[in-house]
């Protein structure tokens, strides 16, 4: 591993004592492919959103783009062999779509496909699972102007995009991810606009929602015609909705909160219906006339797992008038027909985002989903954190990172103790990229990126994590 850096003391593991991992448990890291590839304009690939979006002034920070990025599409081979360095079981990586199916419509485009058959053949030649998701929020530019995730027909779109990369890699990729966090997809980008296409209707944002449900649904099924054998799943990011207090109206506060951040798509995808609540309180906003016969059947869909995205638990409470959130990721517009709940912060450590840090909501979340939902294996898909980083002496020291990594493996470990089916863990990320409307200027990679020369330098959570997957455990307390 070139640059290494020696790990502070913090969290070494105890040999006579391992707080030991089940056999077989998936270590892993994840990227997305806007976030790290650049070479936006290279091998036949055409503008998604996200380009247009970064292009557009007041858009992203410091008006930063994904460009260049990581240069990942360049340096594959140095990555690859950074992750194999670092042991990792397995690589959660998206494929984009502008990339493989120019302009989200027609034939596969041959020379982004042969970008991730040699991502994969590098990947399997080094012991590392490829996990693939066909998803990460770069929609072909096309498809926007044609209507995007509030139409019909870009969940039909989706599916054929789907076919052309399984028929590509299907035989080589165990693991496949439909969706990464439709809730993102959906509500930040046609909901308060923070993120691309940047459009702000909360009923555009229902509609989205759904044609994404819809999509996955599609994706599955075309999977599954393709080739039996894949391990198909979908990623959504949850949270655990505390009320402030146990007053009625914040109690009440909470349970719309969780209808849109997590019922919306937990009840469809596993259970076929959405809540009746939720639709109560979305009622002013639409009549859910875009909810096709058959749609829910399609979205339901049987899996073969369910990917977890953790990051913090929201806290709410009942609205006060002249009062509002506004960090951008709980801004009002994001949460349509309960743009009144106020967000509550408690005064607890955060990260670099403002998130704050509750390992516990990472076990709350796990049973909920495997006690209420499903029996089916459940992978901790992106779990990690953004800190301020600093290189020094070459080396860069992120004990606040590596002590959050920490208390989420051991949250991890107590799901798996009370009987959850936790099968496998990805940090996020890999490596510092592009972090959405925030460009680079939020770093949550185990390895830090030097932007101006693509420089890569393990961090101490990068070691220390070498040796979490090398013992498959850590240190009893």
């Amino acid at each position: 591993m070139s640059n290494p850096a020696t790990p502070p003391a913090v969290g070494v593991l105890d040999e006579d004592a391992p707080l030991t991992f089940p056999p077989g448990f998936l270590w892993g890291a994840a990227t997305a492919a806007y976030q790290i590839e650049g070479a936006a304009a290279e091998g036949g690939r055409t503008p998604s959103i996200w380009d247009t979006f970064s292009h557009t002034e007041g858009r992203t920070v410091a008006g930063h783009t994904g460009d260049v990025a990581c240069d990942h599409y360049h340096r594959l081979g140095e990555d690859v062999r950074l992750m194999a360095e670092l042991g990792l079981k397995s690589y959660r990586f998206s494929v984009s779509w502008p990339r493989v199916q120019p302009g989200g419509s027609g034939p596969a485009n041959a020379e982004g496909l042969d970008f991730y058959r040699r991502l994969v053949d590098e990947l399997l030649a080094n012991g590392i699972e490829p996990w693939l998701t066909l998803y990460h929020w770069d929609l072909p530019q096309e498809l926007e102007d044609a209507g995007g995730w509030p139409a019909r027909d870009t969940a039909y779109r989706f599916a054929d995009y789907s076919q052309l990369v399984a028929d590509a890699l299907g035989d080589r990729v165990k693991y496949w991810t439909t969706l990464n966090e439709p809730w993102c997809s959906a509500f930040l980008g046609y909901g308060s606009g923070v993120h691309a296409p940047g459009r702000r209707a909360g009923a555009d944002a229902v509609r989205a929602g759904h044609h994404l449900m819809l999509g996955h649904g599609l994706a599955v099924q075309a999977l599954r015609a393709a080739r039996p054998g894949p391990q198909l799943g979908v990623t959504v990011n949850l949270y655990p909705v505390t009320p402030a207090t146990d007053a009625p109206g914040d109690v009440d506060a909470a349970r719309r909160i969780d209808g849109l951040a997590n019922r919306f798509f937990l009840d469809p995808l596993l259970r076929g219906s959405y809540p009746a609540d939720l639709v109560a309180d979305l009622a002013k906003v639409t009549d859910f006339e875009h909810v096709h016969d058959g749609d829910l059947a399609t979205i339901a869909t049987p899996l073969d797992l369910v990917g977890v995205n953790y990051y913090s638990r929201h806290v709410v409470a009942a609205p006060v008038p002249g009062e509002k959130p506004e960090p951008y990721w709980r801004a009002s517009s994001s949460w349509p027909g309960s743009e009144d709940v106020r967000f509550v912060t408690r005064g607890v450590p955060v990260t670099d985002m403002g998130w704050e840090i509750d390992s516990p909501g990472l076990l709350e979340t796990l049973r909920r989903v495997h006690e209420e939902y499903t029996d089916l294996p459940l992978y901790v898909t992106e779990n990690g954190s953004a800190f301020v980083d600093v290189v020094v002496d070459g080396q860069v020291d992120d004990a606040d990172r590596l002590a959050y990594f920490e208390a989420h493996l051991r949250a991890s470990h107590e799901a798996i103790s009370a009987g959850v089916p936790l099968r496998g863990y990805f940090a996020w990320s890999l490596m510092d990229n592009f972090e959405w409307a925030w460009g680079y200027t939020k770093r949550f990679g185990m390895i830090y990126i030097d932007y101006d020369s693509q420089t890569r330098i393990p961090k101490s959570s990068a070691r220390w994590y070498a040796e979490v997957i090398r013992r498959n455990g850590l240190a009893a307390q």
